[in-house]
């Protein structure tokens, strides 16, 4: 009789260890974030344009409350850029503008996890930063930096608003644009920003989250000594990855901006490959399977966090 009971159990089972994540969606907002037709999304182009309006869209669609300016989802941001990162003089700067999409999940908490990814990427490689032999006129598609990251803050933002549990903290979700040039849209939300920064918990990073090695299955997290509980915390998890960690609160990407403001950060990545700043960062290279479990991790690291007493910030040593 009880083989009979555990037969019937295990779809119940299977059911319950299905990740909320969904590889479609992934697919799907990847696909169209790293398409020919945006060009790449450099930042103030049509192109980021077009993708800052994709993800206002799915914003919506979940009901999510508009924190950029003026109760829309945009928080725009001017800045002065060189292609020359040893020009000090104001010769031959360029003036330019970009444009950040800020989401708000009220759960009527007294802090906010802040969730976020850059969606910007190298446009059409006149910037000097791709690693392209002759880059310039090639659309490089950044599927995985940033698109990869970029969708995964769409699925836990679907996550959380889904979920039919009110999580004891408010969730902001923010894309940026601008930080492949010098995390132009972080640095400018944290000067600018649409809800308190005194309120902020932590600030969770996706950069680069969609190659993982199904080999080595290694996820490095960044930022694990901003905060006292991040350590036992991540070794807590239960997951199939290999977790490396790393201390140091700044690094090159948009959780810097936030961690010079004093809140403890992580960064999620997969991995550095020999598509990273090339053209050829396309879609179909994508680990989409890869990805749900990363998000899945995140998740666990996000409920873990929701779950303690606001977290203690903690410097650390800065890393060349």
């Amino acid at each position: 009789m009880k083989y009979i009971f555990l037969f019937l159990l295990l779809p119940v089972l299977g059911l319950a260890q299905k990740s909320p994540f969904s590889e479609k969606n992934i697919k799907t907002h990847i696909g169209f974030l790293a398409s020919d037709k945006l060009e790449g999304r450099g930042t103030g182009s049509k192109g980021e344009q077009a993708a800052a309006e994709y993800l206002a869209k799915e914003f919506k669609k979940l009901k999510l409350i508009p924190k950029g300016d003026n109760q829309t989802y945009f928080h725009a941001f001017d800045f002065t850029h060189s292609n020359n990162p040893h020009d000090t003089s104001t010769a031959g700067k360029e003036k330019r503008s970009g444009k950040n999409v800020a989401a708000y999940l009220d759960n009527g908490a007294k802090n906010t996890i802040v969730i976020g990814a850059h969606f910007d990427h190298l446009g059409l490689g006149h910037d000097h930063n791709s690693l392209d032999a002759n880059p310039t006129g090639k659309i490089h598609n950044g599927a995985d930096d940033n698109a990869s990251g970029t969708a995964g803050v769409l699925e836990l933002a679907r996550y959380y608003c889904t979920n039919k549990i009110t999580e004891k903290h408010n969730f902001l979700f923010l894309c940026f644009s601008g930080e492949e040039l010098g995390l132009y849209g972080s640095k400018k939300y944290c000067e600018n920003p649409t809800i308190d920064l005194s309120t902020v918990n932590c600030m969770i990073n996706m950069d680069m989250i969609g190659r993982l090695n199904d080999s080595t299955k290694k996820l490095i997290v960044y930022g694990v000594g901003t905060a006292p509980d991040f350590v036992p915390l991540i070794d807590g998890l239960t997951t199939p990855l290999s977790i490396k960690k790393d201390s140091a609160g700044v690094g090159p990407s948009d959780q810097t901006s936030f961690y010079l403001k004093n809140i403890p950060v992580l960064h999620f990545f997969t991995g550095q490959h020999s598509d990273y700043h090339k053209p050829s960062d396309d879609v179909e290279k994508i680990n989409v399977k890869g990805e749900v479990q990363v998000l899945e991790c995140i998740r666990q690291v996000i409920d873990a966090i929701d779950a303690k007493p606001k977290l203690a910030f903690l410097q650390t040593k800065t890393q060349p």
